[in-house]
């Protein structure tokens, strides 16, 4: 027999009470950064006017059950290519593709500059979602056949929208598609005699790479295509004070940013360390000089609950297609933050990927409280019976 909830035990308060703790922290960090005077704009009102816009997304997108994304998934799917496909035919010289910061990834209108990318993310996470569920109901034999099969699907999935993304170009947004990819694969229980030897010849062909990169540029850039922009960007991550007039400045600054912080940090509006693009990509900077080691592990426990929170409603959904789609959004938010945070710290290169629900970012954040919306649709359409195990327990 089927428990009939109301609104207030159905809605998830304590996502809500995450997001909102994102805010004033974003508030905060953007509030202290723009007084660099790099663009000259207060960032603040157009932050909150996105997160009013996201928050109405969430709204909308909480309204409708899963079921209903589940036989829409192929449609938006194909609507975000469709999108990104647009966004690649439209000639440069167009002032609502012109490319910025040499890439060609915004559509520039009246309300602000909107990137399809990040929407083809959740996008991208509905149809992968939809496709391997279809896969499991068609195939109730699980075998290695099969399971070979699957991962082609996957492919395809992965490669036209990848394409586009490519072409932009954008190497951020890319590796997200991939992690968001590595994920479901994971999740949809593909045999480890398939899955081992591919992780295992992609560890080997990405160190082959970045060994290459270092050592035999000439061959990469006769026979590959590899711009001298994306060797300089390796070189500024392993190397960044050899390059400190130019790709490395933006890791010194950071790296000088946080480090200067020490473990309490300088306080509010206190800061010395000039960063680049602090209220955006590099907006940790701040919180870690402001902030130091504790308000930037505050933010990363933060991160931490986040996630728990989003696994643990996975794990009480009993819908397969739902528990693909919130696994998703786990891989894609957990990745931007590993990555984000790492590159601010030298541990990984700098790729132009955005912090969570604390940079500024139309697309991003909007793109991302889409997401968030899914994971409340999910949660807020549970269905819980009596004698059921699976309790909110």
């Amino acid at each position: 027999m089927e428990n009939k909830k109301g609104f207030a035990d159905r809605f998830d308060w304590t996502l809500a009470f995450i997001i909102l703790l994102f805010l004033i922290i974003s508030l905060f960090a953007i509030s202290s950064a723009q007084t660099t005077g790099q663009y000259g704009i207060n960032f603040i009102p157009k932050q909150l006017v996105w997160y009013i816009i996201g928050s109405i997304i969430i709204g909308i997108v909480m309204f409708f059950e899963p079921e209903q994304y589940k036989k829409l998934s192929w449609y938006i799917y194909g609507i975000g290519v469709f999108l990104l496909f647009i966004l690649f035919v439209l000639p440069d010289s167009l002032a609502l593709v012109k490319p910025m910061n040499g890439a060609k990834s915004w559509f520039h209108l009246p309300i602000g500059d909107i990137q399809p990318a990040e929407f083809m993310k959740t996008f991208y996470i509905l149809g992968l979602a939809r496709l391997i569920t279809m896969h499991h109901e068609q195939n109730l034999i699980k075998t290695v056949k099969t399971d070979l099969i699957l991962l082609g699907k996957m492919g395809v999935t992965l490669i036209i929208p990848l394409a586009f993304i490519m072409q932009q170009p954008d190497l951020g947004t890319s590796l997200v598609f991939l992690a968001i990819t590595v994920a479901l694969i994971i999740v949809a229980g593909i045999t480890w005699k398939i899955i081992l030897p591919i992780f295992l010849g992609g560890l080997g062909m990405g160190g082959l790479l970045l060994w290459m990169a270092v050592y035999m540029q000439d061959f990469l850039s006769d026979n590959f295509g590899f711009n001298p922009y994306q060797f300089a960007r390796i070189y500024s991550w392993l190397d960044p004070y050899s390059y400190a007039s130019d790709e490395g400045m933006h890791l010194i600054t950071s790296l000088n940013a946080i480090g200067s912080g020490e473990i309490f940090g300088k306080g509010y509006g206190e800061r010395i360390v000039y960063v680049p693009e602090n209220h955006t990509d590099f907006i940790f900077a701040v919180i870690g000089e402001e902030y130091g080691f504790v308000g930037a592990s505050i933010v990363v426990s933060l991160y931490f609950l986040l996630i728990f929170h989003l696994t643990k409603i996975t794990l009480q959904l009993k819908d397969a297609y739902s528990t693909y789609v919130c696994a998703g959004i786990i891989a894609m938010i957990t990745f931007h933050v590993f990555e984000n945070i790492g590159m601010t710290i030298q541990l990984l290169p700098i790729t132009g990927i955005p912090l969570p629900f604390i940079s500024y970012g139309g697309s991003s954040l909007m793109g991302n409280m889409l997401a968030i919306g899914l994971v409340f649709s999910m949660k807020f359409h549970h269905r819980t019976y009596m004698f059921s195990k699976n309790e909110d327990d």
